[in-house]
């Protein structure tokens, strides 16, 4: 057995991946003895000595030699860290981050190791709790230039929620808990595990050490590279990493298995869960070594660590966590079961595991310099998912969902309370807020826009140069701008007598990028492009409060090329031919923006659907559908004119237009359900089902087709049986008595199980036997399947009963709550039964997930969604349930969005339910 001594020296040279550790080389498990009854220097004259919420940036942190050691029995843990720092400024100050840690000891040595002051050795610490900072004093003097090391002991108790360095559980099949612990530290939470310096700009390398009971084992961002006994505890020792930010750093403790496989690079991958979910893992392996070579070939950039670990931990409050080279996910986005996991569940995985590993170089190699850039991490992985998913596994189709990720954005960009892109975060609440539908889906859809302006090359290039540029540093949107316009494009130009001239031409020689996406980044909300035709040209408007720089795209049927204009000004024309017919702005919805046909534009699109739709893509017929009825809801369009126009439908065979067109229709439908609107109700019901018969009909019971017709399936069965259509309800019931029958040998299609499971709840048996189920089921694909349909229950009262369990935390997780209360919320037997449960338990609400978080934010959204009526709208703009913190509550943009929603529901009831009322009288006539 190695020493521990001999361990600090191997940990320095047992990894020279990607940059190097800085040039501390001396470790210390703690700080040089000194004489009993040595002085320490008293507080009670010293005030804190910095008022701002950033850190001081004259103190930079090098190299972080951490040493935790978490009890698993007590739930508490300690440690302690030293910081090598450079000082850039004379000071007696060290300011950094903590957040409920104990502080036993601080010091500081100099690159010797040796304490500055014979006299004071424990120095002063005071704290700030509001800013989350401590302060430690230094009688003497640092000075500038110099490096010294900063020594803290500290200790906490296990976090209860899901961030910082949290307590995790789950439950045996023979009914045995089991602990964990696990971290999560984005955004602002690393500080609650140790001190540090915890803003992405201050990246450092840092040395784990871990102690751990024999029957754990640890992991952290890097491989181990040696294990030694401390007393009858095993400490292991880990590589040092990369530069990285503290928001990156991880470790988990657990009893879990592992499948490993090696990329064709080396590197080694290995998923963990839960010794009896361990077989749900082989495919999560099978994707995560797939994706790791496809980034490694599109970014032409090695992945610089040895391995890259992948853990499914029970308590996860979001989808996954991108720590360098230790991603945790929710056990819903990593593990698949064959025999419970639908199509849908098996994309959600691959996506999601191409969104992680895609952050591992943008997001982690190259890290926004603070969280108001943070779409340079989040779009970048959410476009990078479809990118990777659609080269890694053609068979998922997965660029037929894109355009709903563009989708989402608009409808949360077309509300006052959007935001631009890039928007100013300070505090931890408003950082956590920026993690939402804009950074992620708005900043994937603009990148869309501009890889296809740019050509698919341009862009690629530009982004392995923006990556090798700020590799291990930090960058704003400029740089990638900058970065995007410097890509030098090849033209071949042949003459005549066979000579061939080479001509270099920048991206960005003719265009200014710069200025081009500061419309799109530095402004909210979406463009109007109205159009208008006036002979053989039409004009474009873009009418907005603000002027976008717009890649409009049209396409005519005179020609079958693609057209590409930039629209700067307010207005333009554009010359298309007499002989054209019609022009569809925005081919395949690469833009972001919307387009209004004015004139009776809309009446030829609707003409051309109905009379050759096949004359568009699928995507183009999507975006249409999808545009008319934003139109409606901004009272630009009449309803009955994208009524007319998704007539049509009756002949479209692909399922994108297909669902976009039935999904608008079952919204109407959940939103005049939860009206007294009894006989609407029934009428809209009745020719939804009359309109997609045929199409019900064709849906078989089973898990059989491609990925577009399993999804079809799901969904169009879901509604029929939702809107009570006698087959399918008969059939449900059927599949639900064989499965209650089989006593659980029996497995379900899986597309169509959660259709099955919420028929089958709606007896007292059927209810009883899928609770009894959803507590000993090992798959929580499963489980979610099964809480939807708990869920849909007509009985208030085991209704009331589900939200309080999902209180409780036990039978159904904390992490699933917030799932719960929208699921419960969007039935309209539980409709005013949610909000009254978040308003009687926000503050327990807001403890468990933290203000900010997106749990709460679909909390306050989700159960005010379906709001529709004056009375509801004075109801939500009261929020006298948010007393208690009202005046964080009235600056969290999610109430705001929540009001602008509900304000959104009056206005479109107002302006169209008499006449969807009276469309839908002639329809049934």
């Amino acid at each position: 057995m190695v020493s521990a001594r001999l361990l600090v020296l191997s940990l320095f040279s047992a990894s020279l991946v990607g940059s190097q550790p800085t040039e501390s080389s001396q470790q210390v498990s703690s700080p040089p003895a000194h004489p009993a009854g040595e002085p320490s220097l008293s507080i009670d004259n010293l005030s804190f000595p910095w008022s701002r919420l950033r850190l001081p940036k004259y103190i930079i942190p090098l190299h972080y030699h951490l040493l935790l050691h978490p009890n698993l029995t007590s739930l508490s843990f300690t440690g302690s860290v030293q910081i090598q720092i450079d000082v850039q400024n004379n000071t007696n100050w060290v300011v950094l981050h903590s957040k409920g840690l104990q502080i036993s000891k601080a010091t500081i040595l100099d690159q010797n190791l040796t304490h500055l002051s014979e006299q004071v050795v424990v120095l002063p610490v005071l704290h700030n709790p509001s800013h989350e900072q401590i302060g430690i004093f230094s009688p003497r003097v640092l000075s500038s230039g110099q490096k010294y090391f900063l020594y803290i002991e500290f200790g906490a108790e296990l976090a209860e929620g899901f961030y910082g360095f949290y307590k995790s559980t789950y439950r045996t099949s023979t009914g045995e808990t089991r602990t964990l612990a696990s971290t999560h530290f984005e955004p602002t939470s690393a500080r609650m595990a140790f001190p540090c310096f915890d803003e992405p700009s201050f990246k450092a390398n840092f040395s784990v050490r871990i102690r751990r009971r024999p029957e754990y084992i640890s992991l952290s961002n890097m491989p181990v590279v040696s294990v030694a006994y401390v007393g009858d505890l095993l400490e292991d020792q880990f590589a040092p990493s990369v530069q990285m930010s503290t928001y990156l750093v991880a470790f988990v403790i657990c009893d879990f298995k592992s499948v490993t496989g090696t990329t064709s690079s080396g590197v080694q991958v290995s998923i963990y869960a839960a010794p009896e979910k361990w077989q749900q893992t082989h495919y999560a392996l099978e994707v995560a070594v797939k994706m790791l070579d496809f980034y490694e070939e599109f970014f032409n950039i090695r992945y610089p660590l040895p391995k890259q670990d992948l853990i499914a931990i029970p308590d996860f409050q979001s989808g996954a966590m991108e720590n360098w080279g230790l991603t945790t996910y929710r056990e819903t986005s990593l593990l698949y079961d064959p025999l419970t996991s639908s199509v849908s569940d098996k994309l959600w995985v691959t996506m999601v595991i191409g969104h992680e590993l895609a952050h591992q170089w943008f997001g982690n190699l190259v890290t926004m310099e603070w969280w108001n850039d943070i779409w340079l991490n989040e779009g970048f992985a959410r476009y990078m998912e479809y990118i990777s998913v659609e080269a890694t596994y053609p068979d998922l189709k997965v660029e037929e969902y894109l355009l709903h990720t563009c989708f989402a954005a608009v409808g949360h960009d077309s509300l006052n309370s959007s935001r631009p892109i890039s928007s100013p975060a300070e505090n931890p609440t408003q950082i956590k807020e920026m993690f939402d539908t804009v950074s992620y889906d708005k900043g994937a859809c603009v990148l869309h826009m501009l890889r296809h302006f740019l050509t698919d090359e341009v862009f690629q290039r530009g982004i392995v140069r923006y990556l090798r540029k700020y590799s291990y540093k930090n960058a704003h949107n400029q740089d990638l701008w900058d970065s995007l316009a410097n890509v030098r494009t090849q033209i071949t130009l042949t003459v005549s007598k066979g000579t061939v001239f080479f001509c270099y031409l920048f991206a960005g020689e003719h265009l200014n990028l710069t200025a081009m996406m500061n419309t799109w980044t530095l402004q909210k909300g979406i463009p109007l492009v109205t159009v208008t035709r006036k002979g053989a040209r039409y004009s474009t408007c873009n009418s907005s409060i603000f002027l976008w720089h717009i890649p409009l795209t049209y396409k005519t049927d005179s020609s079958s090329t693609i057209h590409r204009h930039l629209m700067t000004s307010p207005t333009d024309s554009i010359h298309i031919g007499e002989e054209a017919s019609w022009v569809k702005v925005n081919s395949d919805m690469t833009g972001y923006y919307m387009v209004h046909y004015e004139d009776g534009g809309w009446d030829v699109m609707t003409k051309l659907l109905s009379e050759n739709h096949t004359a568009l893509s699928y995507k183009d017929r999507t975006h249409l559908i999808h545009n008319a009825f934003q139109l409606v809801t901004a009272g630009h369009l009449p309803l009955n004119k994208a009524l007319d126009l998704i007539g049509y439908l009756l002949l479209e065979t692909h399922t994108v237009p297909l669902l976009q067109g039935l999904g608008y229709l079952e919204a109407f439908y959940h939103l005049v359900e939860k009206r007294d609107e009894s006989v609407l109700t029934h009428n809209l019901g009745a020719y939804i089902l009359r309109f997609f018969r045929a199409i019900i009909d064709q849906q078989t019971w089973s898990d059989s087709g491609t990925v577009s017709e399993r999804r079809l399936r799901t969904e169009v069965l879901s509604l029929a049986c939702h809107l009570d259509d006698p087959p399918c309800v008969k059939r449900a019931r059927q599949h639900f008595t064989d499965w209650l029958q089989s006593n659980g040998t029996l497995n379900l299609p899986t597309d169509v199980a959660e259709t099955v499971y919420s028929v089958g709840a709606q007896d007292d048996h059927g209810w009883a036997s899928l609770l009894h189920t959803y507590k000993i089921s090992l798959s929580e694909a499963q489980k979610h399947k099964i809480l939807y349909a708990l869920a849909s229950s007509k009985d208030t009262s085991k209704l009331e009963g589900l939200l309080e369990l999902g209180l409780e935390g036990k039978v159904i997780r904390s992490q699933d709550l917030s799932t719960l209360i929208l699921m419960v919320a969007r039935n309209p037997k539980g409709h005013y039964l949610a909000w009254d449960f978040v308003k009687k338990n926000w503050d327990t609400l807001v403890q468990k997930f933290q203000l900010g978080s997106f749990c709460i934010r679909n909390i306050i959204i989700g159960t005010t969604s379906q709001f529709s009526s004056p009375e509801e709208l004075t109801e939500v703009n009261n929020m006298s349930f948010f007393e208690s913190i009202k005046e964080q509550a009235s600056q969290l943009r999610a109430t705001q969005i929540a009001l602008d929603n509900v304000l959104k529901n009056v206005r479109w009831v107002q302006r169209n339910l008499e006449t969807l009322r009276k469309w839908l009288n002639e329809q049934m006539q």
